[in-house]
């Protein structure tokens, strides 16, 4: 179950296991799941050998957790996985901000997969099709004459759509199935089904079926997610009149990511930035939800656009929306091998596929505000570079208490902070 409050103030004032001990009390977390968290590379060997091939060794990211997200009137904890600062402290402080209107509300389609099955020399391509339509439930019991848990809890295939292609090689008769994954992300149960039925759709079509794969541009299979934002909670200082301006500015820039896909790409890395981190620290195929959110990004938009929406209501409220594929699971997959994704599910306590596909759509709403609104007022640098410094400090081979010294130093510099200058600020602390 997700945890009673997720607003931590002064989270980050602790020690990582300060940390660790409060979200394992909050999340009821077990000692299995505390030891994984604890091992900072808690895959072993023998894990990532099977997970993988040719395997030599495993590599760590941190693991961070955002607080104050309220979404559907639930709080949660989210984790995120990743290598960049700022990110986890900018969704934090946004998911801040959308609590006078109740935070993030989801509303998430069913876990519609699509596996493509490409059938190529038909000698009639209407009539191919047409047979395909006349014996679509016929292929669709046998679809769902796998066993699979699947299909006993209620999924399985729903569904036969087909489309005719022209292409650089011809014709192309392009069959769908659509299929109920439930609580799996569904790669493996869908790529099963296409291969089950492609010698009798040969058969109807009297084609030749090449490709039998699914579709990462899970288009039945969308997370939405809206927030509304005050001028005074959007605001830097409380007040009415700078909220605004704020708000205006957050316009400027998602109107230049709708117009521009040099911008679009950027904008959208932002959203990525949280998505896929909480894809990741979960388990999931976070390279298929990349590739489903950007192919959205287009197919929705008729060019490549924002995945977000902000606009301002008659109120004079800024409104957020994301609508994108999320295709999730919480059965299979890394999310129940890798030992700290099951603890990471269990920080969250999600129930269900479309719970988490909603949570980790808000994340990537939450994360998108939070560089429009640092790009439209004091620029992306200013708070990046103030979490980044200590990793300049090190990157420049400063060592134990040299870190805070040379990071401090750095943030009260005018001007731009380069690698140069920290260079030239550890070593003016080695002479001192």
């Amino acid at each position: 179950m997700p945890v009673e409050n997720s607003r931590l103030s002064g989270f980050f004032r602790h020690s990582v296991s300060e940390r660790r001990e409060i979200v394992a009390q909050m999340a009821n977390l077990s000692n299995e799941q505390i030891e994984a968290l604890e091992a900072c590379g808690a895959l072993s060997e023998e894990a990532a050998d099977r997970m993988i091939e040719n395997v030599i060794g495993t590599m760590s990211l941190p693991v961070g957790i955002a607080t104050n997200f309220v979404i559907d009137g639930k709080h949660y904890l989210i984790p995120f996985c990743l290598e960049e600062s700022s990110v986890v402290a900018a969704a934090s402080n946004m998911a801040k901000r959308c609590l006078k209107n109740g935070g993030f509300h989801t509303n998430s389609d069913e876990p519609m997969m699509i596996a493509q099955l490409q059938v190529l020399d038909c000698s009639d391509w209407r009539e191919a099709e047409k047979s395909v339509q006349n014996a679509s439930q016929e292929l669709i019991d046998l679809c769902n004459s796998l066993p699979s848990t699947m299909i006993r809890l209620g999924g399985g295939c729903k569904r036969i759509e087909t489309r005719l292609l022209d292409s650089i090689s011809g014709p192309m008769l392009i069959v769908h199935i659509i299929v109920d994954c439930r609580d799996a992300m569904g790669a493996n149960a869908v790529n099963t089904m296409a291969e089950l039925i492609a010698p009798r759709l040969e058969d109807i079509t009297k084609g030749r079926v090449q490709l039998r794969i699914l579709s990462n541009l899970a288009a039945h299979r969308l997370a939405r997610v809206r927030a509304v934002f005050t001028p005074e909670e959007i605001s830097e200082d409380g007040t009415y009149e700078n909220g605004v301006q704020v708000i205006q500015g957050i316009l400027e820039a998602q109107h230049f990511a709708m117009a521009d896909p040099f911008r679009a790409a950027t904008h959208n890395k932002g959203v990525m930035n949280a998505i896929s981190s909480v894809g990741v620290a979960c388990g999931q195929d976070w390279r298929a939800i990349e590739a489903g959110c950007h192919a959205w990004a287009a197919y929705s938009n008729d060019s490549y656009g924002s995945m977000t929406s902000w606009e301002r209501n008659d109120e004079g409220n800024l409104v957020g929306v994301i609508e994108t594929p999320m295709a999730v699971g919480i059965v299979g997959g890394a999310s129940k091998v890798h030992p700290v994704a099951q603890a990471n599910l269990a920080i969250l306590g999600v129930e269900s596929a479309q719970e988490l596909a909603g949570i980790i759509a808000a994340s990537g709403l939450a994360q998108n505000l939070g560089a429009l609104r640092a790009l439209s007022t004091k620029g992306i640098q200013a708070g990046h570079m103030k979490l980044h410094a200590r990793n300049m400090a090190v990157s420049a081979g400063a060592i134990g208490e040299e870190i805070e010294i040379v990071a401090a130093r750095l943030q009260q510099e005018k001007g731009p902070k380069t690698q140069t200058l920290v260079g030239e600020l550890l070593k003016s602390l080695r002479e001192e």
